[in-house]
């Protein structure tokens, strides 16, 4: 039996998995590392404790799973996405904290590049839209943050690179400097037609192009193992892509039209688009979903998020204290048969895509002297799904295509009220799979794939499992009118 070690280095800690062939998580390791906050708006990681971490989940999970070292056949990374770092070429040194992708120090260079009107052509070369969530603008601010550091940048002495990158230098004693095509995608250098680096972009955020990796493709051999505390050397390091990316693969969603929504702090829904790039006219992002091989097509997804799914069953019970976990309010809101007429839009923080109204806030409309604490949340967990709604319903204008498919994954997956009314609202089966670290399982899925333990997505297909599937059960008149209250509550907020 072989064995695969996937790192999913998240943004509040690492998680390592050691998966035999058949997807049987034998070992599972979780390190968390400190969040710096400088001043308000500015969020950093130290990425020496981000490497601590990962090096203590990865001992610590290959321990556990008490196998043999030489029955690794391969090591993937999925990672937080836009965080941006640079080091030392040499030693390996990060040069300074990174730049995580929540981090908004550079919205005034974005805002002047809008201004300057050149937000379409960056969104026609990128996909992207003009943000300082992605790394663009962030390299950019670091290398003007030191006199002498665009000098040692511009001679190759300093290496620039997303998590996924630096993760690579390191396990491979810095013999690899390399990204994949999804975390390229995301940087905002990127042209997302050529997939590589392009050098209209690199002069508008002034950046070299010797402190960039090699973009290589999301699944072949980049690198082995090289002195990393607890692992042995030689193994190879096979897969890479963006977390949303992984979970995407990671829930067998290789179909054009097939997508899948991760139901975390907010909710992040991508779909497969195939081989040919989106353009969006409904505010989503185009973006590169994966490529298999150096050799292999590139595939593309559209990509809509919702800033609050999980924050708001978090606001229930933290915010107005209605249960002590979050757990409990799938029991709570079954006490009821509907939510008597109450809908709740949850823009806590704004209304993301496709509405993109920063300044929209929480809205709770349809209260009556008979509404109680159960009719509220059950119009938390239906205005989760609604918002998922108004994404997905852009998505088909966008790409033409019904959905296919409709795949879940994250903590609120496995509330079955929330899940069937998703079914419903959507008007598509819903399907569960059996292992909710679909990130984690993506990232393995590409490094097996680049190292040989599967030979091909089918062999993949074989071994994903589904948990439970949700059909939808709401006639179209309910789901008419449901929606007609939505739209006009979403009007308000």
């Amino acid at each position: 039996m072989r064995h695969v070690i996937s790192i999913d280095q998240g943004t509040t800690g690492s998680t390592v998995l050691v998966l035999d062939e058949r997807l049987n998580i034998i070992g599972k390791v979780n390190a968390e590392f400190p969040q710096i906050y400088p001043q308000p708006g500015w969020v950093e990681h130290d990425p020496e404790e981000i490497w601590k971490s990962v090096c203590t989940a990865l001992q610590g999970a290959i321990e556990q799973a008490a196998i043999e070292p030489k029955s690794i056949a391969a090591i993937g990374i999925t990672n937080q996405r836009e965080t941006s770092l640079l080091w030392d070429r040499k030693t390996l040194r990060p040069e300074r904290n990174a730049i995580v992708w929540q981090d908004r120090r550079t919205a005034d260079v974005c805002e002047g590049m809008r201004e300057r009107g050149l937000e379409d052509e960056v969104r026609k070369q990128t996909g992207l839209v003009l943000d300082p969530y992605f790394s663009g603008s962030k390299l950019g601010w670091m290398l003007d943050e030191d006199s002498g550091r665009r000098k040692r940048a511009a001679s190759g002495e300093l290496c620039f690179g997303t998590i996924d990158s630096y993760l690579v230098a390191r396990l491979s004693g810095g013999t690899a400097h390399i990204t994949d095509v999804s975390n390229a995608s995301r940087t905002m250098l990127m042209g997302i037609d050529s997939m590589e680096w392009q050098p209209s972009l690199l002069e508008l955020f002034n950046v070299p192009l010797t402190c960039l990796p090699e973009v290589r493709s999301s699944s072949e051999i980049y690198a082995e193992t090289q002195g990393v505390p607890g692992v042995p050397d030689g193994i190879p390091i096979s897969g890479i892509a963006g977390d949303q990316q992984a979970a995407l693969f990671g829930q067998a969603c290789f179909e054009s039209g097939s997508a899948k929504c991760t139901y975390g702090t907010g909710a992040f829904i991508l779909m497969n688009t195939g081989t040919k790039r989106p353009n969006s006219e409904s505010g989503l992002l185009s973006t590169v979903a994966w490529k298999l091989g150096p050799d292999g097509p590139g595939y593309y997804a559209l990509e809509g998020s919702a800033f609050i799914a999980g924050a708001a069953v978090q606001w229930l019970r933290d915010g107005l204290g209605l249960f002590s976990k979050a757990s409990e309010i799938e029991a709570m809101a079954s006490e009821v048969p509907d939510t008597g007429g109450v809908v709740l839009v949850p823009a806590f923080a704004g209304l993301g895509a496709p509405h993109w109204r920063p300044n929209a806030r929480g809205i709770m409309t349809g209260l009556t002297r008979g509404t109680t604490k159960a009719h509220i949340a059950r119009a938390v967990l239906e205005g989760i799904a609604l918002q998922n709604f108004d994404i997905v319903r852009a998505m088909k204008r966008d790409s033409g295509h019904d959905l296919r498919s409709f795949k879940v994954d994250g903590g609120a997956a496995a509330n079955n009220l929330l899940m069937q009314f998703q079914a419903d609202i959507l008007d598509t089966e819903i399907v569960r799979p059996e292992l909710l670290e679909t990130t984690a399982l993506g990232a393995a899925f590409l490094a097996g794939l680049g190292a040989g333990v599967w030979k091909d997505k089918e062999e993949l297909r074989k071994v994903w499992r589904e948990d439970r599937r949700f059909t939808p059960s709401m006639s179209e008149e309910d789901r008419r009118v449901r929606l007609k209250s939505w739209d006009e509550a979403v009007a308000k907020a």
